[in-house]
């Protein structure tokens, strides 16, 4: 099938198949000996960023009702769940079995017949940097050198890196620490493109450009890297730093087919200079942890002397020529270093954090310790928030929910016909909810402060916190009328009921038992009092993260209930 394209001895080509050689020529001479794997990386790649592009284009508030209807069970998470290593490592830390988990082994188990076919057809990242690769050779042939000094020509101690953090990242899960998320392929590429491309960690609320936001240019840092690398050799990410395709080079050892060269081998070197992975050794013989049966070797051997069989099958090369079994295998130092390296991450990770409890997280979301122990850092929940209510966490309660998703009302609401990011997190860090269900469940509660809340100071009416959470349909805060110290009036300077009405104002009370804290109201109080009109420094009325996840009572209209004793 890869070598539909190439010239055959005495079979002569068809006008149409001469074009389009030709045309795929021109997009480079792996287009033309493997084109089944480069469409298979176009489609992946471009499904890949019309998810994303879908899930997270039009983030107004005023399309809400269509965003929750297009995402609720679209599969935007598709490509998370395809990385095994998300499944695996947040089963281990959540000690429980996750959907995530059974596709990844399903992908594991397709690997065994296409050792690391993931990584070679369908992985984006690995797509995008086949294209930085391109870009590079194309530049490197104006300048007349190719950069060829730039790319290693046999692996080195750099090949084991990749092991050393899959074990790190599995050793750290057992100890129920979540790290996938901050090295595993699908995690990196849909937290970098969501942050970078789609600008769904700027901090547009502030003001606060992308590139000035810590957290946000953080969260881009390791798919850039991912990319840049590229100036040490191709595919350098894959083949060094990548603990996904380190899971499936292990995989790879349990592999039913492979690739064998037969007697025929004229050792040309042209298989060698084809192979982006470096799995093909000086005496031409494969690197089963590095082979990715992409099959571009085949298509340029101008032999056919290449073939990819089941493995038991004996291709009548000389013995040096097979498959070495042993090559890249991880070293022992490499093993000690990923496994005390994972230990002392997530000791780091929990010990050095302090407790986070007063983080408001998304309607959904688990208990503190289950919820850090399956989040992927993957911003996916941030991508499809339409306020944007949710943002990134920087190290402020430290690294253990470093890049995890928090409310911030002061920039957005949440409103409450979105179910969004309740249906895309793909480990169940935060459960699917129902429209009614959201409606009732409680990121946190809204608390009234009296001493700069207008009413309750005496200074002017204000009834927009009451307004807006009526408006939302919950009906958590209700007006009540409340004395003020009129002081000493002089007789007869104003009227009783001029004097009556002096002495007393309505001032909003929250009822706890029906709020869920969604932040509209101290975005509407922020809003108003603090940046436009500057009356106050901060919103007298803020959400708190007390009694999340609560359920609330079903609305009645809330008029007809008296507040808590002491409650504001």
């Amino acid at each position: 099938m890869n070598l539909f394209f190439r010239q055959r001895d005495n079979v002569p080509h068809t006008r149409l198949r001469r074009w389009a050689g030709a045309a795929l020529g021109l997009l480079g001479p792996t287009w033309r000996v493997t084109p089944v794997r480069r469409l298979a990386q176009t489609v992946c790649l471009a499904l890949f960023l019309g998810l994303l592009v879908y899930a997270g284009a039009s983030s107004g508030t005023d399309r809400v009702g269509e965003r929750g209807a297009r995402t609720d069970g679209f599969p935007a998470e598709m490509f998370l769940w395809l990385d095994p290593l998300v499944g695996v490592s947040a089963s281990l830390a959540a000690r429980t079995w996750l959907l995530a988990l059974g596709v990844g082994m399903a992908v594991l188990a397709v690997c065994l017949l296409f050792p690391r076919g993931f990584c070679g057809y369908v992985c984006p990242l690995g797509s995008l940097a086949d294209l930085v690769d391109w870009s590079l050779g194309r530049a490197g042939r104006l300048c007349g050198n190719g950069f060829q000094w730039l790319a290693p020509r046999r692996p080195g101690w750099w090949s084991t890196v990749r092991f050393a953090l899959l074990i790190g990242i599995l050793v750290a899960a057992v100890l129920g620490v979540e790290l996938a998320g901050y090295a595993a392929a699908m995690p990196v590429l849909t937290r970098g493109l969501g942050g970078s491309w789609l600008g769904g960690y700027a901090d547009v609320g502030r003001g606060r450009p992308f590139w000035d936001d810590v957290v946000a240019v953080g969260a881009v840092l390791p798919m850039a890297v991912a990319l840049v690398v590229a100036f040490l050799g191709r595919r350098f990410w894959c083949r060094a730093l990548c603990p996904t395709g380190a899971l499936f080079s292990v995989f790879s050892l349990l592999r039913l087919q492979e690739r064998k060269v037969s007697g025929a081998c004229i050792s040309c070197g042209r298989c060698r200079q084809a192979c982006a992975f470096g799995a093909i050794g000086d005496d031409f013989a494969t690197r089963p942890l590095d082979c990715t049966f992409c099959q571009e070797c085949g298509g340029v051997c101008p032999v056919g002397a290449i073939e990819f069989a089941p493995r038991w099958k004996r291709s009548g090369a000389p013995a040096s020529a097979e498959a070495e079994p042993t090559a890249g295998v991880l070293s022992r130092r490499a093993l000690v270093v990923g496994a005390v390296g994972g230990a002392a991450a997530s000791l780091g990770t929990r010990y050095g954090s302090r407790p986070p409890a007063e983080l408001l997280r998304p309607p959904g979301a688990l208990d503190e310790s289950r919820f850090l122990a399956r989040c992927v850092r993957c911003g996916k929940c941030m991508e499809v928030c339409p306020g944007p209510v949710l943002h990134p966490m920087g190290l402020a309660a430290g690294l253990d929910v470093l890049w995890t998703p928090v409310a911030v009302p002061v920039v957005a609401g949440c409103h409450q016909d979105c179910t969004a990011c309740t249906q895309v997190c793909p480990t169940g860090a935060i459960r699917p909810l129902a429209l009614g269900e959201k409606r009732r469940t409680a990121i946190g509660l809204a608390v009234v402060n009296p001493r700069t809340c207008l009413p309750h100071a005496g200074e002017r009416d204000c009834r927009l916190c009451f307004e807006v959470c009526r408006s939302a349909g919950y009906h958590a805060i209700e007006m009540r009328e409340i004395a003020l110290e009129v002081g000493d009036v002089p007789a007869g300077a104003v009227s009783p009921d001029e004097l009556e009405a002096m002495g007393s104002i309505e001032a909003p009370f929250v009822r706890p038992e029906a709020c869920t804290g969604c932040g509209q109201c101290e975005n509407r109080c922020h809003r108003v009092w603090v940046r436009r009109e500057k009356v106050l420094d901060q919103s007298a009325i803020a959400v708190t993260a007390e009694g999340r996840g609560r359920r609330t009572v079903a609305n009645d209209g809330g008029h007809s209930r008296a507040p808590r004793p002491g409650t504001t």
